[in-house]
C-alpha cells in the first residue's frame, strides 16, 4: 500500500487543480447571480427564460452546466485529498456532494429546451421540481461532508466549517429564498457562490504547518 509520503505530491497537485476549479466556479457563478439580479429584462415575467431572451438565456445555461462541473470537480477533488478525512463518511458525503452539482450542471442543459414556455405552467414545474430535489440532496451531501470534515480535523480556524457551511447554507437561506422575489433570489445564490469561492482559496493557500509539540533538541516523545 502506498503510504503518505508517496500519495502526498498527488494529493498536492489535486488539492491546487481542485482549489482552482473552487475558485473560479464560486467567483463566475457570484459575478453571474449579479447579471441576472440587474440585467435589464428582455422577457415578461411570464416567460420562464426570464429576464433573458431565448439566445441569452441558452448562453447562460451552457455557462451554469460548466460551472457546475467546475464546483463538482472542486468537490471531487477535497475529497480525494483527504482534507475532509479518508472514512466513509469523507466517501458519502464528497462523492455524493461531487455526483449532485454534476447532476445539476446536467439539469442546465434540459431547462434549455422549456426557455420558452409559460411560467408557471407543468413544463416548467417540472423542471423546478427537479431543481428543487438536487439541490437538496447537494445541501444534504455537503452537510455530510462538512461534519466529516470536522471530524477529521484536518483544517483549523475558518476552514473548519466551511464545507459544512456550503450544505446548511441550501437549507437556510437558499431554499426559502429561492420561493421568494427574482432579486433576492439571485442575490443569495450569489452569496452561496462566494462560499465555494472561499473553499477554493483555502486549498490553494493552506494554513501553515503548527509547531511541533516535540522538544526543540529532538528528544521529545
Amino acid at each position: 500500500m502506498l503510504d503518505d509520503r508517496v500519495l502526498a505530491p498527488a494529493r498536492t497537485a489535486l488539492a491546487t487543480s481542485g482549489g482552482s476549479a473552487l475558485l473560479a466556479g464560486g467567483a463566475t457563478g457570484a459575478a453571474s447571480a449579479l447579471y441576472l439580479a440587474f440585467v435589464p429584462p428582455a422577457v415578461g415575467e411570464d416567460q420562464f427564460s426570464f429576464p433573458l431572451g431565448v439566445g441569452a438565456f441558452t448562453a447562460v445555461q451552457l455557462f451554469f452546466c460548466v460551472h457546475h462541473l467546475a464546483l463538482a470537480y472542486g468537490l471531487f477533488a477535497v475529497w480525494r485529498s483527504g482534507l475532509a478525512g479518508t472514512g466513509r463518511l469523507a466517501a458519502v458525503g464528497g462523492l455524493g456532494a461531487a455526483l449532485s452539482m454534476a447532476a445539476l450542471a446536467a439539469q442546465e442543459l434540459v431547462v434549455i429546451g422549456v426557455a420558452e414556455a409559460p411560467y408557471p405552467s407543468p413544463e416548467t414545474d417540472a423542471v423546478g421540481g427537479v431543481y428543487g430535489v438536487l439541490s437538496l440532496l447537494n445541501g444534504a451531501a455537503l452537510i455530510v461532508f462538512g461534519v466529516a470534515a470536522l471530524r477529521a480535523g484536518r483544517w483549523q480556524g475558518w476552514r473548519r466549517s466551511l464545507l459544512l457551511a456550503t450544505g446548511v447554507y441550501v437549507i437556510v437561506p437558499l431554499t426559502p429564498a429561492i420561493m421568494g422575489p427574482f432579486v433576492l433570489a439571485r442575490l443569495t445564490i450569489g452569496a452561496w457562490m462566494l462560499l465555494f469561492a472561499a473553499l477554493g482559496w483555502a486549498l490553494l493557500h493552506p494554513e501553515p504547518a503548527r509547531p511541533s509539540s516535540a522538544r526543540a533538541d529532538g528528544n521529545g516523545s
